[in-house]
């Protein structure tokens, strides 16, 4: 067979070979060449296309295989203190609990409700850790003393948990005892310097 000059003159000799076919000869013709050539084979005329919906402008979409009981998503997560629980909770229930069970914000009661459902230890004052995670930047405030996660809670959960350098981790508290430490013995030495001087004074 002559080369084909361009895509149309290929177009054109293919016409030229199946004319003298039933259609449905052609079809098979085409769909085995489309197999020799290893194309994907096109959807059979009349097919519904299935077209995923788009996602929801602002809402992250879970990661896959994301658990999708309150248990086993903080499990997952493991936040280390009572304002990343609070953040990872507020975060399950907007983006990953099953439709029916989800909700924009949380309140002190929810938090509760989901630390007894996850089997983990409640926070002694669940309304001031509202509080203090509203303070710590991760919620804004909603209506009728509920919180909403914000960006700022959302990367948290979704990027940074389960981590090891974040607030509240062994290796934050590391660093903040090590910081109480220098402070002590900066204020020890201060006083230390003090009392020379005022040994040295007495002595005058």
């Amino acid at each position: 067979m002559t080369k084909p000059a361009d895509d149309f003159d290929a177009v054109r000799q293919i016409v030229e070979i199946l004319e003298p076919f039933q259609a449905a000869d052609r079809e098979r013709a085409i769909r085995w060449a489309r197999e020799k050539l290893g194309m994907t084979t096109p959807p059979a005329l009349g097919s519904p296309l299935v077209v995923p919906p788009p996602p929801t402008p602002g809402v992250p979409p879970p990661a896959g295989g994301s658990p999708t009981d309150v248990k086993a998503f903080v499990k997952a997560k493991n936040p280390k203190n009572d304002s990343q629980l609070a953040a990872t909770v507020a975060y399950f229930y907007r983006f990953v609990a099953p439709e029916d069970k989800r909700q924009e914000a949380i309140n002190s009661t929810d938090l509760l409700e989901a630390c007894r459902l996850a089997d983990r230890k409640r926070p002694a004052r669940a309304a001031q850790t509202m509080i203090n995670a509203y303070k710590a930047g991760v919620f804004d405030k909603a209506a009728s003393g509920r919180y909403k996660l914000n960006s700022v809670g959302e990367n948290l959960v979704a990027m940074v948990l389960p981590g090891d350098d974040g607030p509240g981790t062994p290796a934050a508290d590391r660093t903040k005892a090590g910081h109480r430490q220098r402070q002590s013995q900066s204020r020890n030495q201060g006083g230390g310097r003090k009392k020379r001087k005022s040994r040295q004074g007495r002595k005058a």
